[in-house]
């Protein structure tokens, strides 16, 4: 029964249940108890309860606890051979209560049930809409596996997901001091009696139920800082709640960063549970502020110092770190002193204390470093070309002479407003040609002109009338600010351009990388081409001298000393620049080059490292399977063999030595083809195998491939007239032979294996048909993987028949599959390529 809810805007929708979970810290706290006391609780206050399932465990207490209450049937579940007890699930779902006690939510059901695991039936139940309070301990939770492992030595192998847990509607901790646990187990009210010593002495020790108290606390913690989080974003609350100590380190990139990051680190370790954050602001603009480098591997000290690093985008450096503080709940912001000269800060606050203006209730530490009040001296380069410049200069000297004769010949046409427009115009020509500085010049000669010329009273530099003092004044003003304009975007324009050709550079090289396409070739000679370099070498330390890796180039450089310029990659490793002298602003780029070729080495290291590892395994996998096999198969013919010739040593008669004879020859002959067989699959896995493929006939290869199955095993049915294929004759009888035997062992008495063959397309197919059981779909592709016999309990093989099969008629050339026999089998096709392909074929 679904119950909808009584009203609101959901109203008509089935309201889903309340999860309530008692979370314990460990096995015997008395959550279970905990949970049977809350039922009572409902109970007497008219709520519908019912126990869906509750484990007492022999524990008396609990019991108890159950009187009272209705306890619904549970589900008989037989399981080899035995039957088990599990929650009935469709018995609760027809009840209907209120509220379900379900106990031990991590439980896992006996195969054949509803879900594998208890908590899904659980998740059916609230779908219903009924109220679940339910149990679990800490060291069930998924996210606590390992570290539960590690402190315990003991795998949990009953896990709930982190997220059912943490969706419930209520989390109620059952906890106990160590001490008084081990009491409560020392006393009998736990385990039964001959489990206590043991249990002292392992799991419930001292420090394990400390730790996972500890475990226990911290999860919860976090669970409740979610919520915290939740209810300030709900009510909009913006202020921060001190509810937990967090820092958050400003850093900007600069060599103070470090020494930031660890102060803050220090702070945070004064107080239990507490986080580090630290944060960059990028400019909204999009360029790049500090060296990526530098900022990756502050990113690592972070979070070496078990901090979290963050980047953030703002218009307003010290605003952006503020509103990232208010949103993490952030009870302490550290952030450095200004490197600025002590004219700049007096001249404009520092970012430090606009972040303590702003904060308000939020704490500001301001820390000191080496390169505080050190100032930053800024070399300021133009972004024009050199010819544009100089253009611009001769433009800004010559242009307003230029202007003022003209002015001069129109000067009864033309009057001062009109002058002042040509100059100012003039002024921001000379801005687009040559910058800011030969914009300026020309403003103040195109001022001394215009005061000269045409200002009365004129030929000297004094101004009778105030409005055109005014005018010459405003015209200076307005010529620097527009150079000024003009030169910012000039430069802006070029930085833009500048970053993109970087982002598009190192984002096609992340591409490559990620893509695993380049080498560290291939990354050597593109740095040399992005940067027109004339050499570059990736050297790696080899005792006292250098190693080249890699190299792009005439002459590169064989050792840093004789490069240019010298890049890091890691410890061992550097990349050798020779060439061009490369501007400070490069730097970036070719740090980033230089990381994304230590990527390359260390993926190629890895992949290395994993073909190794996965040779080492297959050949592990192999050894173990041919000990395990060889053990039992090698065995039986050898004791065979023993026993017959024991029994030819005695007085037999000749019937009786005739069949001891038989059965030494049989077992000799299946003890000859096991070693045939590990002595192919040897060559093969070694590359040993040399096949002479030459033209020969099926009639060759197929009768003698037959030769040893008894009449009637095998039905040949090859016409004479096949064209000649181009194979080893003798490899691809010892195919054809283990596929036949194969088929005849798996068929049975289910009727002979048919052997034919056909041309079809530029080859001869070969068919091996047998009526058996066939192989089901799911185990087709480990058909053909040593040591897999496949449902095969006739103990006369190793499994590596069709191993060796398939990788013989790799070997000479031909294809090797499989496919189910119509009305039941198997049937394995061989393709061997003819000698001369027939004309007109189509493969």
């Amino acid at each position: 029964m679904i119950r909808p809810d009584d009203g609101g805007p959901d109203a008509g929708r089935p309201r889903r249940g309340r999860l309530t979970v008692y979370l314990g810290a460990a096995p015997g706290v008395g959550k279970t108890y905990a949970m049977l006391d809350e039922a009572h609780r409902r109970l007497s206050r008219g709520t519908d309860v019912v126990v869906g399932l509750v484990e007492a465990h022999g524990r008396l207490a609990t019991a108890a606890l159950l009187e009272g209450l209705e306890v619904l049937p549970r589900r008989i579940a037989p399981h080899r051979g035995s039957e088990l007890t599990e929650l009935d699930v469709d018995a609760v779902l027809a009840r209907a209560p209120q509220v379900a006690m379900i106990d031990e939510l991590a439980h896992t059901n006996v195969p054949g049930s509803r879900h594998p695991k208890r908590w899904q039936d659980v998740q059916d139940l609230l779908d219903a809409g009924i109220d679940v309070v339910t149990t679990v301990n800490v060291q069930h939770l998924e996210s606590l596996n390992d570290d539960v492992e590690a402190i315990t030595g003991v795998r949990q192998r009953e896990t709930v997901p982190d997220h059912v847990v943490r969706d419930a509607d209520q989390i109620q901790l059952v906890d106990l001091p160590p001490e008084a646990l081990r009491r409560r187990l020392a006393h009998g009210n736990v385990y039964r009696a001959e489990q206590i010593d043991a249990s002292l002495s392992q799991y419930f020790r001292l420090g394990n139920l400390t730790a996972l108290r500890e475990l226990a606390l911290l999860w919860l913690a976090d669970r409740v800082d979610d919520s915290l989080t939740s209810y300030r974003r709900e009510h909009r609350i913006e202020a921060p709640w001190p509810a937990r100590e967090r820092v958050v380190v400003a850093v900007t990139g600069g060599p103070e960063g470090d020494t930031l990051l660890r102060r803050g680190a220090r702070i945070a370790q004064r107080a239990a549970g507490s986080e580090l954050l630290a944060v960059h602001v990028l400019a909204t603009d999009g360029l790049p502020s500090a060296p990526p480098a530098t900022l990756d591997e502050q990113r690592r000290l972070v979070e070496s110092l078990g901090g979290t690093f963050h980047t953030v985008v703002g218009e307003d450096v010290p605003s952006a770190v503020v509103d990232f503080a208010r949103g993490v709940n952030a009870t302490m912001i550290v952030v450095g002193v200004s490197r600025r000269g002590r004219l700049r800060e007096a001249l404009r606050e520092s970012n430090g204390t606009e972040v303590a203006r702003l904060a308000g209730m939020i704490d500001v530490h301001l820390v000191t470093h080496e390169k505080a009040r050190t100032g930053r001296r800024r070399i300021r380069r133009s972004p024009l070309s050199g010819s544009r410049v100089v253009a611009g200069w001769v433009t800004a000297v010559l242009g307003p002479v230029a202007l003022t004769g003209l002015l001069a010949a129109l000067r009864d046409v033309v009057g001062l407003p009109t002058e002042l427009m040509l100059f100012l115009a003039l002024t921001v020509l000379v801005a687009l040609v040559g910058g800011l500085w030969p914009a300026i010049v020309s403003a103040v000669v195109g001022f001394v002109l215009l005061n000269w010329f045409f200002t009365v009273p004129t030929g000297m530099l004094t101004i009778a009338e105030p409005e055109n003092a005014l005018a010459l004044g405003v015209f200076v003003l307005v010529a620097a600010g527009v150079a000024s304009v003009v030169d910012v975007a000039a430069r802006r324009t070029a930085e833009a351009f500048r970053a993109r050709a970087e982002a598009s550079a190192l984002a096609a090289v992340s591409r490559s990388v990620l893509s695993g396409e380049d080498t560290a070739e291939a990354l050597v000679a593109r740095l040399r081409e992005t940067f027109t370099l004339e050499a570059v070498a990736l050297l790696c330390r080899k005792g006292p001298g250098w190693e080249v890796l890699a190299a792009d180039g005439a002459e590169p450089a064989l050792d840093p000393e004789s490069a240019q310029a010298v890049l890091t990659v890691d410890d061992e490793r550097v990349l050798a620049l020779s060439g061009r002298v490369l501007p400070a602003s490069d730097r970036r780029v070719l740090e980033a080059f230089a990381s994304q070729v230590g990527i390359v080495l260390e993926h190629d290291r890895l992949r290395a490292q994993a073909e190794q590892a996965r040779v080492l395994e297959q050949s592990d996998a192999t050894r173990t399977a041919l000990l395990a096999a060889v053990s039992h198969d090698l065995r039986t013919p050898l004791a065979t063999i023993r026993a017959s010739v024991d029994g030819l040593e005695l007085q037999l008669e000749p019937a009786d030595r005739a069949v001891l004879v038989g059965t030494l020859a049989e077992a000799t002959a299946r003890l000859e083809r096991l070693i045939d067989n590990l002595l192919d699959l040897s060559r093969l896995q070694t590359g040993s195998v040399r096949p002479v493929l030459r033209a020969t006939s099926l009639d060759e290869i197929v009768p003698p491939a037959l030769e040893g199955f008894g009449p009637g095993a095998v039905v040949l049915d090859v016409p004479e007239d096949l064209p000649l294929v181009r194979t080893d004759p003798g490899l691809l009888e010892r195919v054809v032979a283990n596929l036949v035997s194969n088929a005849v062992r798996h068929a049975g008495d289910a009727g002979p294996v048919r052997v034919s063959a056909a041309v079809v397309g530029r080859g001869i197919v070969l068919r091996v048909v047998d009526t058996g059981p066939g192989v089901p779909d799911q185990l087709k592709g480990q058909l053909f993987e040593p040591f897999q016999r496949l449902g095969d309990t006739s103990g006369t093989g190793l499994g590596l028949g069709l191993a060796v099969a398939r990788g013989l008629a790799t070997a000479v050339g031909a294809e090797l599959s499989a496919e189910d026999t119509p009305g039941g089998g198997l049937t394995m096709l061989v393709e061997v390529p003819l000698a001369i392909a027939p004309a007109g074929a189509v493969p």
